[in-house]
């Protein structure tokens, strides 16, 4: 390969993991008429609110009777706050294949005290599914943000389940078709797939999770900000707009324009089509390229959002630091920001594949990811 540089740039060049690229048709005057400077109480706040909340169901699909809430702390306090609300009635089994999965294992170890059950896979790898007990309650993430691995199809868990499954899909929802039927609790932020800002989390609750609320009480205190429940009842305002802090409405705008964006691309159907388009163009990439390669080990499990490769050329010696070197290199070109792996993952480089992404910038930002390699490459033999 030649070490001249490619001709064409990516018009776009933020492949970010989180917070994700903004639609492609985001503009600051699309926001104009957010409710900025009114109460979330107020009727113009919580119609905004309503709004996001029935987006969010029409486009993922979400069944009916299925409560969806916007919460503070983004996918993080989704799941805490699903963790300290709803486990200890029964065992438990922890989850986890990267580096986020391994937080919840943490906290339900550590914070709660649980004596859990804990399956973990190093990075690249997935945990065996045949072996979880689903009679237990059971916490996962769908997509591995840090490992680009996620939970391939051939996985079912059982209909008739005695224990909830708690699942953080913070990568997955909008870019998979979630079972719904399976999941009994499912969490997300709007920073990822849909490009939103950071900060606000998405709550959805089927009804047996709903039932463990109204018949469960945690041993430990909950802080105001977790509370789901007031006299033994669901607060079910929380799930119709009136969340439990304070949003910003800047934000929910924002949010609400990306679902317009979704709407016009088809939906769910067409985000996954983009996400899958995108990561195409990477799976063709590597299989022309002998020094590269995708960390997860089975392609059944690959992400079509948060894609993870790894450098498998044997010249290079110093795995981190090469990596570093190369997505220094395309940042300062301008052709690829924020593609480094994740601190606690291995070294490599990670490219957000998500349905915002245009599948023409990944195809013109690919000959520069060579044409950085081969000039590392060279300074360092």
């Amino acid at each position: 390969m030649s070490t001249m540089q490619p001709a064409a740039r990516p018009a776009n060049p933020r492949f970010s993991s989180g917070p994700c690229a903004k639609p492609p048709t985001f503009s600051l005057d699309a926001l104009s008429d957010a409710a900025l400077g009114r109460s979330h109480r107020a009727a113009v706040g919580k119609a905004k609110l309503k709004a996001a909340i029935d987006g969010t169901r029409e486009i993922l699909g979400v069944p009916e009777g299925y409560r969806i809430g916007i919460v503070p702390a983004s996918d993080t306090g989704a799941v805490e706050m699903a963790m300290w609300s709803l486990l200890g009635q029964r065992p438990v089994e922890m989850l986890a294949w990267e580096s986020f999965g391994a937080g919840w294992v943490t906290d339900a170890v550590k914070q709660l005290d649980l004596d859990a059950t804990v399956r973990a896979a190093s990075y690249g790898q997935i945990v065996d599914f045949a072996q979880v007990d689903f009679d237990k309650d059971v916490v996962f993430t769908w997509n591995g943000t840090t490992s680009g691995v996620r939970v391939p199809k051939s996985v079912s868990i059982p209909p008739d389940r005695a224990g909830l499954t708690i699942c953080d899909a913070t990568s997955a929802a909008f870019a998979t078709e979630l079972p719904w039927e399976s999941l009994d609790v499912v969490t997300f932020s709007w920073q990822k797939v849909l490009g939103g800002e950071a900060a606000h989390g998405m709550l959805i609750l089927n009804p047996r999770a709903v039932e463990r609320l109204e018949s469960y009480t945690p041993p430990w205190p909950l802080p105001k900000i977790f509370r789901l429940t007031k006299a033994g009842k669901l607060i079910e305002g929380i799930f119709e707009g009136a969340t439990i802090n304070t949003p910003s409405m800047l934000a929910v705008e924002d949010y609400l324009q990306a679902l317009d964006w979704a709407r016009s691309v088809g939906g769910l159907a067409g985000l996954i089509a983009r996400a899958d388009a995108n990561t195409a163009e990477i799976e063709s990439f590597v299989a022309a390229h002998d020094w590269i390669d995708f960390l997860a080990d089975d392609p059944a499990t690959r992400s079509n959002t948060s894609v993870c490769l790894k450098f498998t050329d044997p010249r290079i010696t110093d795995g981190a630091g090469f990596a570093k070197a190369v997505a220094k290199q395309l940042e300062a070109e301008g052709v690829a920001l924020d593609i480094g792996a994740y601190r606690d993952a291995p070294p490599g480089l990670r490219i957000w594949c998500g349905g915002t992404v245009e599948t023409s910038d990944i195809a013109a930002m690919l000959p520069w990811l060579g044409w950085a390699f081969e000039t590392e490459i060279a300074a360092h033999t």
